[in-house]
């Protein structure tokens, strides 16, 4: 099979963002069905094992220690209080689990043993597993990969140009850097950006011509709405459109044929209508569960609802690439 393509230029991404909306909705559901069954949606669940005191200053997030929100800083979570999780995420139909602590960089010593156990641990259950810890070297790459690690996420939020604008304590070229040590590691990528932070049009092509130019392409690629919290510098930030939200998606889903597209964070802002709109765009994986780190999100009775009015329905884990890491994962945050 031939693969996608990593050269587009910014221009060609920024004809295709721009199509008349039928026209890119059409052309994205025709790719979609191509590499996937449509309807089916892949289910992951995402869990905070070290919530707060992250000395980032993104922008958006509400664990930073640079702002001042609710999220304290607490400890990492036990290993058992982790696997229950997990456990209870696959019997609600998860086929991938998700573990985010705020780092910026994944710590050393104790606390990285800890997550490789947690790692060993989940991957044992079955399930695909992912975790978004910041910044990693090639060394704890590797530890991750021979732990059992199927995902990385990794967000490079925006366009470069725009990225001062959302944090200063790190570059856009370490994010690419750890991104690199992922995939030399052998593990899958999952990265993407947030939408609703003051960027331009030009930014969500800029984001959209640095996700498909990665080479391979990633596996996954979330799209994440901003969800404004009080206490940061982004809390008074209007709600993007979803129709913006799905053009986004649709370019997306024509440039990565084959990358699973996740509608992240913000889908609480989305009414059954945005969300048919979204999935036929070519989104094709959601996060299950009442909270995305410390951000809400729809409640699993209102996913299953959801699924059941639209005639959606679980995607099963794909075993074809589970021993070669799996599809990708993801974070809302990080």
């Amino acid at each position: 099979m031939t693969a996608p393509r990593t050269d587009w230029s910014r221009q060609e991404v920024a004809a295709i963002y721009t199509l008349p909306v039928f026209e890119l909705l059409h052309r994205a559901q025709s790719v979609h069905r191509k590499h996937f069954q449509p309807g089916e949606i892949q289910v992951s669940t995402l869990l905070s094992i070290k919530t707060g005191g992250c000395p980032e200053d993104c922008g958006y997030c509400a664990q930073s220690a640079h702002h001042h929100t609710d999220v304290k800083a607490e400890k990492l979570l036990p290993l058992a209080t982790v696997v229950a999780r997990a456990r209870q995420a696959q019997a609600g139909g998860a086929t991938r689990f998700c573990m985010g602590a705020a780092w910026r960089q994944a710590r050393a010593g104790g606390e990285f043993e800890q997550v490789l156990a947690m790692v060993r641990a989940v991957s044992g259950l079955g399930l695909e597993t992912c975790c978004t810890l910041g910044m990693l070297t090639e060394e704890q790459a590797r530890r991750l990969k021979a732990a059992g690690l199927h995902a990385y996420n990794h967000n490079i939020d925006s366009a470069e140009e725009f990225y001062g604008h959302v944090v200063t304590t790190r570059t856009y070229a370490e994010r690419l850097a750890t991104i690199a040590a992922v995939r030399k590691a052998g593990i899958t990528v999952c990265t993407g950006g947030i939408l609703g932070m003051g960027e331009s049009e030009a930014h969500r092509v800029g984001l959209l011509h640095r996700l498909a130019t990665f080479d391979p392409q990633p596996e996954s690629v979330t799209v994440n709405m901003l969800v404004p919290i009080k206490g940061t510098p982004m809390a008074d930030q209007p709600p993007v459109s979803p129709i913006v939200v799905a053009r986004v998606i649709a370019t997306a889903r024509v440039l990565m044929p084959r990358a699973l597209v996740r509608l992240s964070a913000g889908r609480t802002q989305l009414s059954p209508e945005a969300h048919l709109l979204c999935f036929y765009a070519g989104a094709n994986s959601i996060f299950a569960g009442e909270r995305l780190l410390t951000a809400p999100n729809p409640e699993r009775d209102a996913d299953a609802k959801l699924f059941e009015n639209l005639g959606l329905k679980a995607m099963p884990r794909d075993t074809r690439t589970a021993d070669a890491g799996g599809l990708g994962g993801a974070a809302a945050e990080g």
